[in-house]
């Protein structure tokens, strides 16, 4: 059977089992290799990516559950290769040491700031709380978090819910 999906903006055509774990189709298919296996229940978010803005676990959704609708993994955030702001607080507050859950906690904070331009640190925090990170980075992370809001006003030009 071939689906029909869109991932990261692209057109793109599957010949693989509606079943199949949209992670595994994205990393095996497409070698898109921002989103992470980690845990395979849905609970670590290391394989999170954006579906019609929305961040969701790409290990428990299937394919066939995304057709129709707007994937966007880590690897699709940038835009005519400048980063999203996200990712560019991220390097500018170094938030990563291994760097295996930062994909998470990026499509989070970008979901997030989707849909609230300017959070509070209470929903920052709610919008990290199920990721796991191993290496201690909390702080940066959050730091990056604080950072993200900053940067995604100033490309908006400064908009506010």
């Amino acid at each position: 059977m071939t689906l029909k999906l869109k991932v990261n903006g692209q057109n793109v055509e599957l010949a693989i089992p509606p079943t199949t774990p949209l992670l595994n189709a994205l990393r095996n298919d497409l070698a898109l290799n921002g989103p992470k296996y980690g845990c395979g229940l849905g609970e670590c978010g290391a394989c999170s990516v954006l579906v019609d803005g929305m961040a969701a676990r790409a290990c428990v959704l299937t394919v066939a559950s995304v057709v129709g609708r707007e994937v966007t993994t880590l690897d699709g955030l940038a835009d005519k290769g400048r980063l999203d702001p996200v990712q560019q607080a991220f390097i500018d507050a170094q938030a990563a040491q291994c760097g295996y859950c930062l994909n998470g906690m990026i499509i989070s904070i970008r979901s997030l700031l989707n849909h609230t331009s300017t959070p509070s640190s209470e929903q920052i925090g709610a919008a990290l709380e199920h990721h796991l990170c191993r290496c201690g980075t909390h702080l940066e992370i959050l730091d990056a978090a604080h950072r993200a809001v900053a940067l995604n006003a100033m490309a908006l030009g400064g908009v506010d819910d």
